[in-house]
């Protein structure tokens, strides 16, 4: 057993610039001899003993290879993998959060996998993962798992008001919770800066977070159909008492639900296990469904978060790690990765996969409508100050929309075009 922790802070020393690599640079494999491949996964992403089965199993199948798998921190590895990726002894794959893989493929370092995507069934991933590993027509990224929010509610509360059934399109849903927000009952806990939630009303309503046009982009969220996504959020966040100024962070809103006097949160989940251990007596007694969308039959568009997987051009041994990818992308082991972790598959046509457990049946439903943040290599940088979460709150706090939207926009657009 090989899995190793390596510290982020061990430094990788980059032996060459950025812009100095590119995919033609390296033509060298080793696949056909003995090779040991180098395979970073990051820290909790999956269990170790997921990891052991699958690097026993790889190897019994590829004979004369060995993997080395090193276990990643989060914190600091943006820097790391530029570093990797900017080297000539790079490792051979790499797992990346899905919205990062711009920024890795800008810097030319990442292998282009795009004549691989019909071996590996690219027509049935996953929107939400394939979108933003594909970069300029190229895919850089191929998906390896989801996770999306759902509503998680409080199956006493919806009995009390009447509900019998969860509700399958959006004016149902604004019935339903105006219904549940009554005497000391929250008809839901939605805090004011629920930014990943917005966007999912927004991409609902045909709007986008921002545009991009020729080589430029441009922030949208003062397009009409943006801000009758804000409107939607606005509609439903005031049929509870989330604060305005703030996210589901501060303060934590599975300590909020777990009080039990909240029908409904939105949220992975996973998150309905902390609510429990917070509040035992709701074991048992909360439910999940999808995001409603406009329609009965279709969820709602919500941002799926989850990681892709790359192949740095420094790698050694491209081929073999493209068959390292090719296992992990794969439907068995999709398959036992959805089981093992409760992850969504990369493909919409094993999300039956999950279908015995209420919470991830619901996430994988929701899924097939996911989508993700605006594919460029300075969407990080968008985050860092979050203009959405102060456009939210200003909304909220009674500023023309119009007005608020464009300054979050303009903002938007001058972080995306340094």
């Amino acid at each position: 057993m090989k899995i190793r922790f390596i510290p982020t802070a061990v430094a990788l020393a980059a032996t060459c610039a950025l812009t100095a690599c590119d995919s033609s640079s390296s033509g060298s494999d080793q696949s056909d001899g003995p090779a040991t491949l180098t395979v970073w996964i990051m820290k909790d992403s999956v269990s170790d003993a997921y990891l052991q089965r699958f690097e026993k199993d790889f190897e019994t199948q590829h004979q004369g290879t060995d993997l080395d798998i090193q276990i990643q921190e989060w914190d600091g590895i943006g820097e790391k993998i530029t570093a990797a990726l900017a080297s000539k002894d790079a490792p051979d794959v790499l797992e990346v959060g899905n919205t990062q893989v711009a920024q890795y493929a800008q810097s030319g370092g990442v292998l282009d996998l795009s004549d691989k995507v019909s071996d590996l069934q690219g027509a049935d991933w996953l929107p939400g993962l394939a979108e933003p590993g594909k970069v300029d027509g190229k895919q850089y990224g191929i998906p390896w798992y989801a996770a999306n929010r759902v509503v998680i509610y409080n199956k006493d509360l919806f009995a009390k008001a009447g509900v019998t059934a969860p509700p399958t399109t959006r004016e149902e849903w604004l019935e339903t919770t105006g219904k549940l927000d009554m005497g000391g009952t929250q008809g839901i806990y939605l805090p004011g800066q629920n930014w990943y939630t917005l966007a999912g009303f927004v991409w609902e309503e045909g709007g986008e977070l921002a545009v991009k046009d020729g080589n430029t982009w441009r922030g949208a969220l003062d397009s009409p159909e943006a801000l009758k996504g804000m409107e939607f959020y606005k509609r439903l966040q005031a049929l509870g008492k989330g604060p305005k100024d703030s996210d589901e962070a501060k303060p934590p809103q599975a300590d909020v639900f777990a009080k039990g006097d909240v029908a409904q949160i939105i949220a992975v989940p996973g998150g309905a296990k902390i609510v429990e251990q917070a509040n035992p007596a709701l074991a048992g007694k909360l439910g999940f469904f999808p995001i409603p969308g406009k329609t009965a039959g279709k969820p709602g568009a919500t941002f799926t978060g989850g990681s892709d997987l790359i192949v740095p051009v420094a790698s050694a041994h491209q081929k073999a790690a493209y068959e390292v990818i090719a296992a992990l992308a794969g439907e068995k082991e999709q398959t036992e990765l959805a089981r093992t972790m409760s992850y969504v598959p990369n493909r919409t046509s094993l999300a039956g996969v999950l279908k015995d457990d209420e919470g991830d049946a619901a996430m994988a439903a929701a899924a097939a409508q996911g989508r993700a943040t605006p594919n460029s290599p300075e969407w990080a940088a968008v985050e860092a100050t979050n203009p959405v979460k102060e456009y939210m709150t200003a909304v909220l706090t009674g500023t023309d929309p119009a007005k608020a939207a464009k300054t979050a926009s303009d903002a938007i657009s001058k972080t995306l075009n340094p």
